[in-house]
C-alpha cells in the first residue's frame, strides 16, 4: 500500500527589494557604531554627553551596558564649576554705548622768524658837502660859510641843499627858485603846505619877535620872504641875476614867522 505525505508549503514572507539589502546594511552599521560619545572641552573641564543608539536598531548580539565603563562627570567639570562661581558677574545695559575721551589737539605752526634789522647809520651833513656862498652885492653881503645852526635843523639842511640854484621868476623847482618858490619847496619837503607866494607865506604860521626867532622861521617882508639861519642870517632866493646863499639878514624890519 503506497503511503502518501502530505506536501509542506514555505511560511509566508516579504519580497526581496533592493531595499532590502539596504536595510540590512544599515542595520549591520548600527549594530557596528553602538553607541555614540561627544566630549566637549568647557573652561577647565570636560561635560560629556552620551547618545545612545535606538534600542531597535541595536542586535540581540549587543554587549550588555554594563560592560562600557562610567564616565564621571561631576569630577570632570568640578573646576569648570569652582572658576565660574568665583568670577565676577558682569552685567552691560542693552543700550549702553562705548565712548572715550580725546584730547583736543590744536597744530601751531611755528612763527615766522623776525625779519633781520640793519643798524641804518645817518651820517651828519658835512660843511663841506654844502656849498658855499659866493660874494653878491646887489643883494646883499653873502656869507663864505654855513652857519652852525643848520647842522640838526630839518628845515636848514633841506634848504643848504639848493645852495647856488639860480633865481627863476616864478620857478618852484631845484632848475631854478623865486623867493617864496623856494621856501614852500623846502617846507613841503617836510610835509608842510605853506602857500605858493610870499603873500599867502605872511599867514602861514604865529608870528613871533626877533628875541624868540628860531632857526628854520620864515622871515618876511613885502615882497620878499626867505628862512632864518639863525644870528643875523639867512638863505634865500635873492632877485633875478643871483643864486640861493647863506647871507646876512638885509630887509629893514622883518617879520618872523613860526610854521607849527
Amino acid at each position: 500500500m503506497t503511503t502518501v505525505s502530505p506536501a509542506r508549503h514555505r511560511s509566508a514572507h516579504r519580497p526581496a527589494t533592493p531595499l532590502s539589502d539596504f536595510a540590512a546594511a544599515a542595520t549591520g552599521s548600527l549594530s557596528i557604531v553602538g553607541r555614540r560619545s561627544a566630549i566637549v572641552a568647557a573652561a577647565a573641564g570636560l561635560v560629556v554627553s552620551t547618545i545612545a543608539a535606538p534600542a531597535s536598531a541595536v542586535p540581540t548580539t549587543e554587549k550588555p551596558a554594563s560592560s562600557v565603563p562610567a564616565v564621571d562627570t561631576s569630577a570632570l567639570t568640578s573646576s569648570a564649576r569652582a572658576a565660574l562661581e568665583s568670577a565676577p558677574v558682569v552685567t552691560v545695559a542693552k543700550d549702553a554705548t562705548w565712548t572715550f575721551d580725546a584730547p583736543a589737539v590744536k597744530l601751531v605752526t611755528d612763527p615766522p622768524p623776525p625779519p633781520k634789522v640793519v643798524p641804518r647809520v645817518v651820517k651828519a651833513a658835512s660843511r663841506s658837502s654844502v656849498r658855499t656862498a659866493a660874494p653878491e652885492a646887489a643883494t646883499g653881503v653873502a656869507t663864505s660859510a654855513v652857519p652852525q645852526s643848520v647842522s640838526g635843523n630839518a628845515v636848514l639842511e633841506i634848504a643848504a641843499r639848493y645852495v647856488g640854484v639860480p633865481y627863476v621868476s616864478g620857478g618852484k623847482t631845484p632848475s631854478g627858485f623865486d623867493c617864496s618858490g623856494f621856501t614852500s619847496y623846502v617846507y613841503a619837503q617836510l610835509g608842510k603846505s605853506i602857500g605858493g607866494t610870499s603873500s599867502a607865506q605872511r599867514y602861514a604860521g604865529t608870528v613871533v619877535s626877533r628875541a624868540d626867532a628860531l632857526p628854520g622861521d620864515l622871515i618876511w617882508t613885502s615882497g620878499h620872504v626867505a628862512i632864518y639861519a639863525g644870528g643875523n642870517q639867512e638863505i634865500d632866493a635873492p632877485k633875478p641875476g643871483g643864486t640861493i646863499q647863506f647871507r646876512g639878514i638885509w630887509q629893514s624890519n622883518p617879520t618872523f614867522i613860526r610854521v607849527a
